[in-house]
């Protein structure tokens, strides 16, 4: 038989895990490692900003979100086992902030079989849109809508002979036939298409066509280093293009990986520019980062942190305990949110999220320019 000492130290143990349980687990897989981890910390330290907001105000009903996070090393087949160890291993109530198409596309089997919510994976593919996926809640607008705007912008300069260059994956088509609307309403024809291996790059032999098809620009449709090392294959070979990427790599670190060669690249966006305050939702972001000794925000945490509100919302409509369906119910209820001057709606048949695409250059000063 138990002394009332024992029972009072088994009582202790049973609240101290009963305490330990009481949060709410988000999985995350994502290349923290590999040819995006420059974004992906950022994006990631943008969804933070606002989740450690939350938690330190006691979370919701007072239990923390903790997000769990695991790295793919930015390879498809990896992701998809992460997917599989945070949902049938350690039981998360929802998937964030997935990384690449491919990516993305790999753990859509395990969201469906097990009707796990995915909020704000970070890319724009338009197979993750049309026809709609259920699980998934988009929160970025598509690749196809930044790199028409992109090869629009482009026309609008004079600029007639444009080259694509693209990973030959799915994000990679996905985002040529942005760029080829663009072209299409222009009436041009690309000057240069063509692709690479995503897995092993190899800018070799196409640096010399792009060169001599004599492209005043070139849309480079591909992921962090790939771009670097694309861009510096094509200067190498003369080509003085313009060179414009969409915005999964609208990081700092992939800036400063361009090194020399940043100056003048244009970089697609889709929110806000980071340094307008007058901006609710970047005035927010940057109060909170300035709280943690964090000075300066990047388009990548601007991505993350949108997300992240978005998430929170979803939460707090699915009530004090809420699984995995009351959270898809209450995604699917959005209707009109505020993040911060601009609106998310969704719907069962509408988990588009934004419609927002903008265009910034890479200045003198290492910093995306308006």
């Amino acid at each position: 038989m138990k002394s009332p000492g024992q029972w009072c130290a088994a009582i202790l143990i049973a609240v101290l895990s009963q305490a330990s349980h009481a949060q709410i687990l988000i999985g995350q897989t994502a290349g923290i490692t590999g040819a995006v981890s420059a974004g992906v910390k950022e994006t990631t330290d943008g969804a933070r900003l606002f989740l450690d907001s939350i938690n330190a105000k006691g979370g919701l009903g007072g239990q923390k979100i903790e997000l769990v996070s695991l790295d793919d090393k930015f390879d498809p087949k990896l992701a998809a086992e992460n997917a599989r160890k945070l949902i049938e291993e350690q039981n998360v109530l929802a998937m964030f902030l997935t990384r690449g198409t491919p990516h993305t596309e790999a753990i859509i089997p395990l969201l469906d079989k097990h009707g796990v919510p995915l909020v704000g994976p970070s890319t724009g593919a338009m197979v993750l849109h049309q026809p709609v996926q259920k699980h998934i809640f988009n929160v970025r607008a598509t690749y196809q809508r930044e790199a028409e705007k992109a090869v629009t912008h482009l026309v609008s300069m004079g600029i007639t002979r444009i080259g694509i260059v693209y990973a030959d994956d799915s994000f990679g088509s996905d985002g040529v036939v942005g760029a080829q609307k663009g072209l299409a309403t222009a009436k041009l024809q690309a000057v240069a298409l063509e692709k690479f291996n995503r897995s092993k790059p190899d800018f070799g032999p196409i640096a010399p066509k792009v060169f001599q098809s004599n492209a005043q620009a070139v849309v480079l449709v591909a992921s962090g280093q790939a771009v670097v090392d694309g861009v510096k294959a094509f200067r190498a070979a003369g080509s003085n293009a313009q060179f414009v990427t969409l915005s999964n790599n609208a990081s700092g670190g992939f800036i400063k990986s361009l090194g020399d060669n940043a100056r003048g690249v244009i970089v697609t966006q889709v929110f806000p520019y980071e340094r307008s305050i007058s901006n609710p939702l970047v005035k927010q972001a940057l109060e909170l980062a300035k709280a943690k000794g964090i000075n300066e925000l990047s388009p990548a945490m601007i991505e993350g942190f949108a997300a992240a509100k978005v998430l929170v919302e979803g939460l707090q409509r699915a009530g004090a305990k809420p699984t995995r369906e009351k959270l898809q119910a209450a995604l699917e209820g959005i209707r009109k949110l505020d993040i911060g001057g601009l609106e998310v709606t969704y719907g069962p048949n509408d988990h588009t999220g934004l419609d927002f695409a903008d265009l910034s250059i890479i200045g003198t000063d290492g910093k995306f320019k308006r």
